[in-house]
């Protein structure tokens, strides 16, 4: 937006000043011309009348007293002079006819003579001709350096003007940019001041008070979830212990703790998919240890055989627990989905890698099962909460939580998250981080 302005300002500048000057240079160019033909033809007339009506042994003082005083010098036109053309700019044509017209057809102009620079006009006295030399400064107009000089200035000054004018209509933007940035980040902004102009003040207000509000509906939140945890375990726990000092049938007994076990489970993954991640607690995660001490904990289940090819040393920033919770939903998600056809176990790979260089290293992780896959119209579903495929429905004892989980905890990383089909079957599911 800064550049954007700064051109469109640069620009709009520019096409003024040339349709400045060249309207200018338009209106002026006439009397310009009228003003340096008369002081020519004056100068030349009253010099030739001078010359003419001094007496003969005062030329000489004459002569000085022109150059010493005015500025003006007379040489005798001969005929070997070496004699450069006129200036060549936009006036001199029409210096030369008016002059000419005055002073006589034969009248002649240069800009140098015998490698003498100044504006040469020749006129005669009698049969006698002679060169009359003015200064250069004299005959302003002739060339267009000065109107180069200040147009430079006049550049340099509006584009620092420019510059200086899209920094302080962007300021604002910019506060709200890196706030917001801040904000999505898990940080808590600093207040915008509320004062400028009515647009920006009516956005830092909105943006303060939203951040306020959001703030507060986190900490209810928090609450909310805490309460949530106490209020309902508590009762599961007690029941669990009635159930034990029952007098009940084995039978009865394990459904009872297996649906309150499956109760537990529930609200465990309500408060896993409803925890905030913050941003401020990442710290540098060894994703490669934390994948084989993962691995290693679900390779003990009896239905699960894990293979594994984890490269060494992939560092992530991130949460540690939640990372590893998301990693134990894929297993478990693997290992209740992905069964692989005519065999009780649930074979599941997982692999990580490491691609880029420098600040553009990326980790990726791997998950995969050989079971049968998904229909590739229901891939989408299955990141979203409380949806479970009709496939899985007959053996579900959760939620339709744990790749909503995953998805979630994910974007708080700033990671990518890709499901699809492997090939030879099963499902796999790849999690895209920057390498710390």
């Amino acid at each position: 937006m800064f550049w954007r302005t700064f051109f469109l300002l640069g620009a709009l500048t520019t096409t003024s000043m040339t349709a400045w000057v060249a309207m200018i240079s338009a209106v002026q160019h006439e009397p310009q011309v009228q003003q340096i033909s008369s002081q020519v033809i004056s100068v030349v007339t009253i010099t030739h009348a001078a010359l003419t009506h001094s007496a003969p042994e005062l030329r000489r003082e004459l002569l000085f007293d022109l150059v010493s005083n005015e500025g003006i010098r007379v040489f005798t036109l001969e005929d070997d002079d070496k004699v450069d053309p006129p200036p060549d700019n936009a006036l001199m044509p029409d210096i030369q006819k008016l002059v000419k017209a005055k002073l006589g057809e034969d009248t002649r102009f240069s800009a140098r003579v015998n490698g003498v620079a100044g504006f040469w006009v020749s006129f005669k006295i009698d049969d006698d001709a002679y060169w009359l030399m003015l200064e250069r400064e004299r005959i302003r107009g002739l060339t267009g350096i000065q109107w180069l000089g200040w147009a430079s200035v006049v550049s340099v000054v509006s584009l620092l003007g420019a510059a200086f004018i899209s920094s302080l209509i962007n300021l604002p933007l910019r506060r709200l940019t890196q706030a917001t940035r801040a904000f999505a980040q898990g940080k808590r902004p600093e207040r915008l001041p509320e004062k400028g102009p009515m647009e920006i003040m009516e956005a830092n207000r909105s943006f303060n008070q939203m951040v306020v509000q959001l703030q507060q509906v986190e900490s209810d939140r928090a609450v909310i979830l805490a309460g949530i945890s106490h209020d309902l375990r508590t009762p599961l726990a007690r029941m669990q212990l009635e159930v034990e000092m029952a007098n009940l049938s084995s039978e009865a007994r394990e459904g009872i703790q297996s649906d309150i076990g499956q109760m537990d489970d529930i609200i465990g993954q309500f408060l896993d998919y409803a925890k905030p991640t913050e941003v401020s607690s990442f710290i540098n995660v060894d994703l490669s240890e934390l994948l084989q001490d993962t691995a290693h904990e679900a390779g003990r289940l009896p239905d699960v055989r894990i293979s594994t090819d984890i490269v060494a040393n992939a560092h992530v920033m991130g949460n540690a627990t939640d990372i590893k919770r998301v990693i134990n939903n894929l297993i478990e998600n693997a290992r209740r989905y992905g069964k692989t056809p005519g065999s009780e176990l649930t074979e599941i790979d997982i692999k990580c890698s490491m691609k880029g260089m420098h600040t553009s290293r990326r980790v990726i992780v791997e998950v995969q099962d050989h079971g049968n896959g998904v229909p590739a119209d229901q891939i989408e579903q299955l990141l979203k909460p409380f949806t479970r495929l009709d496939t899985a429905r007959g053996q579900a004892n959760g939620a339709g939580l744990g790749l909503a989980i995953v998805d979630r905890v994910m974007l708080r990383h700033g990671a990518e998250l890709h499901v699809r089909n492997r090939e030879g079957g099963g499902l796999l599911i790849q999690i895209v981080m920057k390498a710390a």
